[in-house]
C-alpha cells in the first residue's frame, strides 16, 4: 500500500516538475549537449579522466510485461549511468536502475510463477546492470560521418518472479555514426546492430534482434538544445520467445544547464505493443574530473 501511495504522489507532482523544467529552460545561462535523455548513442567520447554521472527517474504509463502477463505504470527511481573517459577514443559505461515500481492495471496469463507479495496491485524490483565499452573509430570529415562501435552485456540482476525483469543475460553490439550540419547546430547520429536475447522460458534458446536508433540534437541557442529520437529493437523471428518481442519508443525533449548541473527532460511515446503508451523522463548530469588517464 505504501508503494501505491508513492506512485500516486509522483503522478500528482508531475505538473510541478514540468513547470520547474520550463522555468529552468528560461533562466539557464547556457546549454551543453549530453547523452541523456536519449537512448541512441552518440559517437563522441567523454573526455579522458572524466566520470560523467547521469541520474534521474522515468514515469512510463501502460507498459506491458509479456513474461509475467502484467500491464501497468512503471516508475524508474535512480535511473543511473556512469561513463568513464578512458582515453581519447575509449569510454566505459555502467547503466543501472536502482528501483523499479510497477502499479498494476491488469493481469494476463503468465508462463512463470509470480511472487508479488501481499499487495498484488503493486510490485517492485531492482533493475539489471548493463556494462558497455564504446570506441570511436574515426572522426567526422567534411564529407563523411564519424564512426564508432559499442558493445555490452546485460547482467541478470532482476527476479522474474516479481513480474518486471526477465532475469536473463543479453549481449548487444552496434555500429555508431554521426554527422553535424548547419554550422554544427544540428547533430544527427544513429545506431544499428545486433542483440542476442536469452529466452526466459526456453533452455538453450535465444532471439537475435536488430537494434536501431536515429536521433538529432539541435542547438537553438546557448541556453537550449532540442532533441528527438526513435529507438528500439526488432525481432528476427516471426514468433518471438516470450519476453523478447519488439520494443520501440520515440522521445522528444530538451537539454539545459543551470545551477551548476546539466538538466534534461523528455516525453516518451510508445511505438510497439510492449512499449509504454506515454511517459516522462527527467534527469541531471555532472562531469567529475576524477582521475588522470595513463598515457
Amino acid at each position: 500500500m505504501t508503494i501505491r501511495r508513492g506512485t500516486r504522489a509522483i503522478k500528482r507532482r508531475l505538473p510541478w516538475l514540468l513547470a520547474g523544467i520550463a522555468f529552468l529552460i528560461v533562466c539557464a545561462p547556457s546549454a551543453l549537449a549530453q547523452q541523456k535523455p536519449l537512448l541512441t548513442e552518440d559517437v563522441d567520447i567523454v573526455r579522458p579522466g572524466v566520470v560523467r554521472i547521469e541520474a534521474g527517474f522515468e514515469f512510463l504509463q501502460d507498459q506491458k510485461f509479456t513474461l509475467s502477463g502484467l500491464r501497468g505504470d512503471l516508475t524508474k527511481i535512480g535511473d543511473v549511468r556512469l561513463s568513464f573517459g578512458m582515453s581519447s577514443n575509449i569510454e566505459f559505461q555502467i547503466d543501472w536502475t536502482a528501483h523499479n515500481l510497477l502499479s498494476i492495471k491488469s493481469r494476463g496469463p503468465s508462463p512463470i510463477p509470480l511472487r508479488l507479495g501481499l499487495n498484488e496491485s503493486d510490485t517492485n524490483d531492482v533493475g539489471d546492470v548493463t556494462l558497455w565499452m564504446k570506441m570511436k573509430l574515426r572522426n567526422e570529415t567534411a564529407r563523411t560521418p564519424s564512426l564508432g562501435f559499442r558493445f555490452g552485456v546485460q547482467l541478470p540482476n532482476t527476479d522474474q518472479a516479481l513480474g518486471i525483469g526477465t532475469n536473463t543475460t543479453n549481449f548487444y553490439g552496434m555500429v555508431t555514426a554521426g554527422k553535424k550540419a548547419f554550422q554544427n547546430k544540428l547533430n544527427v547520429f544513429g545506431n544499428v546492430g545486433l542483440g542476442i536475447l536469452q529466452a526466459p522460458t526456453d533452455r538453450f534458446t535465444q532471439n537475435d534482434v536488430i537494434l536501431y536508433g536515429l536521433a538529432g540534437v539541435y542547438t537553438v541557442s546557448d541556453k537550449l538544445n532540442l532533441l528527438g529520437e526513435i529507438n528500439g529493437f526488432h525481432s528476427t523471428r516471426k514468433q518471438a520467445p516470450v519476453g523478447t518481442e519488439d520494443f520501440s519508443t520515440a522521445r522528444v525533449g530538451a537539454q539545459i544547464k543551470a545551477l551548476g548541473l546539466r538538466w534534461n527532460a523528455a516525453g516518451v511515446f510508445g511505438l510497439s505493443d510492449r512499449a509504454p503508451r506515454t511517459g516522462l523522463s527527467i534527469g541531471i548530469t555532472y562531469d567529475w574530473d576524477a582521475f588522470t588517464p595513463i598515457k
